[in-house]
Order: C-alpha cells, then structure tokens, then sequence
C-alpha cells in the first residue's frame, strides 16, 4: 500500500517537463521525491552550510564538523531509519538535509542576535528561515509574474523540512513559520489537523539527536575538551545528571542508569582511554559506529514493532523512541554540551559573534539597498514598511557565510573609521 497520496506530490506551482533534452534521449524517470531531494542537494544554501558553526568553527582544526558535514550526517542516519521503517527514503534524507539550511552565521548563537535585531519585525527562528529558505529565498522557480517560489518542493517534501508545524504568533518558543508565512505552512499541512509532525520530519528530528550527542562527543574527544572517564566518576557524574535533566529534560536518575548502560559497552570502554594513537583513533571510530547502528536499530524495531506491520509514512503512524535510548542520547548531548559549550572561552567567542552580527545589521540598516545582493536590494525597494525592510536584511545575514559577514564587518569598520 502506498500511504502517499496524490496530494502530497502536489507542488506550489505546476511546472512543465524539462525543455532542454536532446532528441531521442529518455525523459527525467526521477520520483517526484527523488527530484525534490536532488534540490536541496544542489542549492546554494545547502553549501553555505560549509561555511557556519556546528559547535567549533569551520576553521577550528583540519577536519571540523560543520552544519553541512552535520546536516549531510543527518541526512544519512533519517535516510537509513526510513529505509528501514518503509518511509520513501528521499524524502527522509531530504528533512535530513533541510533541517539546518535556515541556520544563519555561528549557529544557534546568530539565531540569539538576528532575534533580537530583528525583534520588531517578527523574530528570526533557524526552523521558519528554513521553510523561507525552501518555499522562497532560494531562487530555483519563479511565476510568470516574478513571484519567487522558492526551490518549489512538493507538499510531502515541505511538510518533512517542518520540525516544528506552526507558526511565530502560536505561543512557542520554537516554531517553523514566520506569521507572513503561515499560508505557506497551511499549504503545506492541507487536510492535516493538530500541530503533529509528519513521520519523515520525526525521523529528522531523532536522527539530528543521534548525529549531534554521539559525533559532538567524539568530536569533544578528539580535541581533548572530553574524557569519557566521567562515566566512572560518580560524583562528577550526579552533577552532570542533574544538569542534563535540567537541560534537556528526564530525570537525573534516568541519566544516571543510561550512563551505567553505557559503561558496560565495551566500544565507550575503550574510548574511555583514548590515546590519540592509531587503535585509540579507530576505536573512537566503532564506539561512533555503534553507538549510532544502536540507536537506528533501536528505533526501528521499537516502531515496526508498535504499529504491527501497518503502512507507515507522512501522517500514517509515528516514531517510536524507547525510554532508555532518549536517556542514553541525552547523557551524552548533557556531556557535549557541558564540556565544550560552556567554556569561559568558547563563551568569549559567542560574545564576539553576536557583536558582529549587530555590527553587520547596522551597517546594512543605513547603506541599503545598494549595500544588498541584488535579489534582496529588490525585495527590500518594493517592502511596503519598515518591517518588511528588516525582515530583508535579516535574510540577507542569515544568508551570509561566516567569512562573508567577517569582510562586511571589517568593510563597515573601515567606514566607520573613514567618516569619523
């Protein structure tokens, strides 16, 4: 049984066949959600990925994780989880690779300063950025009168970028539509009601957990800020429980029996005496591998188990997280983020970030429009307030590599400088 329906292959705007074949060759055989897929693949908002914050800069090192190596990691566990579940597996990769693309220079913490420059003119949130990303800013299908639909992706596909279903005006904090977007959002949900998110955005959303606790903490080792010893060191250990349960929610006690599971498997045991020698480096290695073939498999068996052999995908059925894996996974996002995040330099850094960002708005916010990119000087010349024009301008960062906005901020310095 398909569990697809006709609806969900619908795109915003119809779009004839190819016109560029040569004679007599065969015509694009691609599923729908194979083509959509293939979009996000090649937009230039994917590769700007390459160039912002996963924990470390994207110059932190020889081999950092960026958002893209993250978001292409991602993309490969929903990918296999959906592959195992019956799901398309196009369109679970496709989430995979969305569910970072609204992310704008130095992660969650230019999410902190856009929010706030951008304050009157309805917020910025990395989740709603990337479904204006998808459905408008990346320029890939226009109509005929100038309308930007964005890469034009199938309901389906858009439904599965959505991690969180509604809209900025709904009271939460997180939420995957700007309010000028929610008819977007409402095509995108036609027929679903309820804020509940579709099996491939589930899917997502599991396996951005699973890349994020076990490679950032295999990242962490690598640069010496982790050592998995604090495993057996149960008094550091309770700390971190409760810190982890203050975080990321459980309890401390759930933490504390995860981080008595993970003792006992003999891949974090040897990671736990890392080196930097050669078996101590492929150790490291199988100790990611498994921990996440562990999760994977965990959720597969959980959820074909719960639904009893019943077609799964879009909004037929749901994930099915067991207790002890969501503990386990927070244990270990609890190590990552305590003993990388929160160092007084890393937190030095952020300070240094986010006055950037202001920096950049300024500059822009009394140059525009000759100071945008043409696709946003012309968005920001036919905005009808001054809302409309802050929203342009936070696209336009958002938009920005970290290397881009580092020469905008030393070029609006040297003006500064200039007219003083």
């Amino acid at each position: 049984m398909n569990v697809y329906s006709a609806s969900d292959y619908e795109r915003r705007l119809s779009e004839p066949a190819k016109s560029a074949q040569l004679p007599g060759t065969a015509a694009d055989a691609r599923s729908d959600f194979s083509r959509d897929r293939a979009r996000v693949l090649h937009s230039a908002a994917l590769r700007r990925l390459a160039d912002k914050t996963q924990v470390v800069g994207p110059r932190d090192g020889d081999t950092p994780r960026t958002r893209l190596t993250h978001s292409l990691e991602v993309a490969q566990i929903a990918r296999g989880i959906g592959s195992g579940l019956g799901l398309d597996p196009d369109l679970c990769e496709l989430a995979g690779l969305c569910h970072d693309i609204g992310h704008p220079p130095y992660g969650h913490n230019g999410e902190v300063a856009l929010n706030t420059v951008a304050e009157d003119a309805g917020g910025f949130e990395g989740n709603a950025q990337t479904l204006r990303i998808i459905t408008r800013l990346e320029p890939k299908v226009l109509g005929e009168d100038g309308t930007s639909y964005g890469l034009n992706l199938s309901r389906a596909a858009v439904d599965a970028a959505c991690k969180y279903p509604w809209t900025a005006g709904e009271g939460h904090r997180k939420y995957g539509a700007y309010d000028e977007d929610r008819d977007i959002l409402r095509w995108a949900r036609l027929g679903i009601s309820g804020h509940g998110k579709c099996m491939e955005a589930q899917v997502m959303d599991f396996s951005d957990d699973v890349a994020y606790s076990v490679h950032d903490v295999e990242d962490g080792i690598l640069s010496g800020r982790i050592h998995l010893g604090v495993l057996w060191d149960l008094v550091e250990l309770a700390a971190l429980a409760q810190q982890g349960a203050h975080a990321f929610g459980g309890t401390p006690e759930e933490l504390i029996d995860a981080a008595d599971r993970l003792r006992q498997l003999s891949c974090v045991s040897r990671a736990a005496d890392f080196d930097g020698s050669l078996r101590a480096l492929a150790g490291l290695k199988a100790m990611t591998s498994q921990l996440v073939g562990r999760y994977v498999g965990a959720a597969i068996t959980a959820t074909l188990s719960a639904h009893q052999g019943q077609p799964l995908g879009r909004h037929h059925g749901h994930l099915v997280v067991t207790p002890e894996v969501a503990a386990e996974v927070r244990m270990l996002k609890t190590i990552a983020v305590l003993y990388v995040m929160e160092e007084d330099q890393h937190q030095r850094r952020q300070n240094r970030q986010r006055d950037l960002i202001y920096r950049v708005y300024d500059y822009l916010h009394l140059s525009a429009p000759g100071s945008l990119d043409p696709m946003f000087a012309a968005w920001y010349r036919d905005a009808e307030n001054e809302q409309q024009r802050q929203r342009v301008l936070v696209d336009q960062i958002a938009s920005m590599t970290e290397s881009r906005l580092e020469r905008t901020a030393r070029r609006a310095a040297d003006i500064s400088v200039f007219y003083c």
